[in-house]
C-alpha cells in the first residue's frame, strides 16, 4: 500500500524541507514548482522513493487544474492507504502601499496564494470523495491572515481567504461519508527566501521592516527542517478539529 503526498512549492524553503522529511519508504512523493528541486530528485533517487516532478506555474488557473487533474488520474486508488495534499507555495509581493499596486502582481498573489489552493482542494475530493482511506489538505497560512500588516494587504487578504475556506470546506465534510480532514497551518517566522525578501523591503512600503531584520539578528527564524517536522505531524494528528487554524506557536 502507498501513502501519495503531493507538495506544492518545493524549489526550496519550506516545500523543499517537507519533501526531504517524506522520503520513506511506502510514500509517493508529487512535487510542484515553477523551477525544478534537483537535490529533492537526487535524494529521492537515493533513497529509491517514488518522486514525480512537475514544473509549473501556479499563477495559470487553467494549466493548474489540468495538471492536477493529471496527477491525480495517475493515481492508484486501489492501493492508496492515504493520500495528502500540502498547498505551501505561497507568493508575498506586492509589499506596498495599496495606492502602488499593479494589477499582475495582484493577480500572481491571488492566483498563488488562493484560486490555487482551492482548485488542487476541488479536484482533491472529486477524485477522493469514495475512497475510505485517510486523507488530508493541510493550507499553508501565516500569521498574517489574522493580522494586518501596513503594505501586506493582498498577503494578509490571501492568507485569510485560505482560513475560511479551510473551514468552509471542512463544514461540507462532516456531511460526507468519507471525510477529507483539512487544516490551515500558520508556519510563524522560516528562515526563508520569503524572509530575505521582506528584509529587502523598502520601509516606505513596509513599515514593520526593523522588526523583521531583528527576527535575523536575534536568531528569532525558525529552520525550514524544525517547521517542516511539526507539520507533517498533522498527516496523522487527531488533536485539531476538522478546518481548525493551528498557529506552530501553540503546538506542543
Amino acid at each position: 500500500m502507498t501513502n501519495y503526498i503531493i507538495v506544492t512549492g518545493t524549489s526550496r524553503g519550506l516545500g523543499e524541507a517537507i519533501v526531504m522529511n517524506l522520503l520513506q519508504k511506502g510514500n509517493h512523493l508529487f512535487c510542484i514548482s515553477r523551477t525544478k528541486n534537483e537535490k529533492l530528485v537526487q535524494a529521492a533517487k537515493e533513497k529509491n522513493i517514488p518522486l514525480e516532478y512537475f514544473e509549473h506555474d501556479l499563477s495559470d488557473p487553467k494549466k493548474t487544474e489540468e495538471l492536477f487533474e493529471k496527477i491525480f488520474k495517475s493515481i492508484d486508488f486501489e492501493n492508496a492507504s492515504a493520500i495528502s495534499l500540502f498547498n505551501n507555495a505561497g507568493v508575498l509581493q506586492p509589499i506596498s502601499p495599496i495606492d502602488k499596486y499593479k494589477t499582475a502582481d495582484v493577480t500572481t498573489n491571488i492566483h498563488v496564494n488562493l484560486i490555487a489552493p482551492i482548485l488542487s482542494t476541488s479536484i482533491f475530493i472529486k477524485h477522493t470523495k469514495d475512497l475510505d482511506i485517510e486523507k488530508r489538505i493541510i493550507n499553508i497560512s501565516s500569521g498574517a491572515a489574522k493580522n494586518a500588516y501596513y503594505g501586506w494587504s493582498a498577503y494578509c487578504a490571501s492568507k485569510a481567504g485560505v482560513n475560511i475556506f479551510s473551514r468552509s470546506v471542512a463544514l461540507e465534510q462532516a456531511q460526507r461519508k468519507y471525510p477529507v480532514t483539512i487544516f490551515s497551518f500558520a508556519p510563524g517566522v522560516i528562515d526563508t527566501e520569503m524572509q530575505r525578501e521582506i528584509r529587502k523591503s523598502n520601509k516606505d512600503d513596509f513599515v514593520d521592516l526593523q522588526r523583521f531584520i531583528e527576527f535575523k539578528e536575534n536568531g528569532v527564524l525558525m529552520s525550514p527542517d524544525f517547521v517542516a517536522k511539526k507539520v507533517i505531524t498533522l498527516l496523522t494528528s487527531d488533536q485539531y478539529n476538522n478546518g481548525e487554524f493551528i498557529d506552530i506557536d501553540n503546538m506542543e
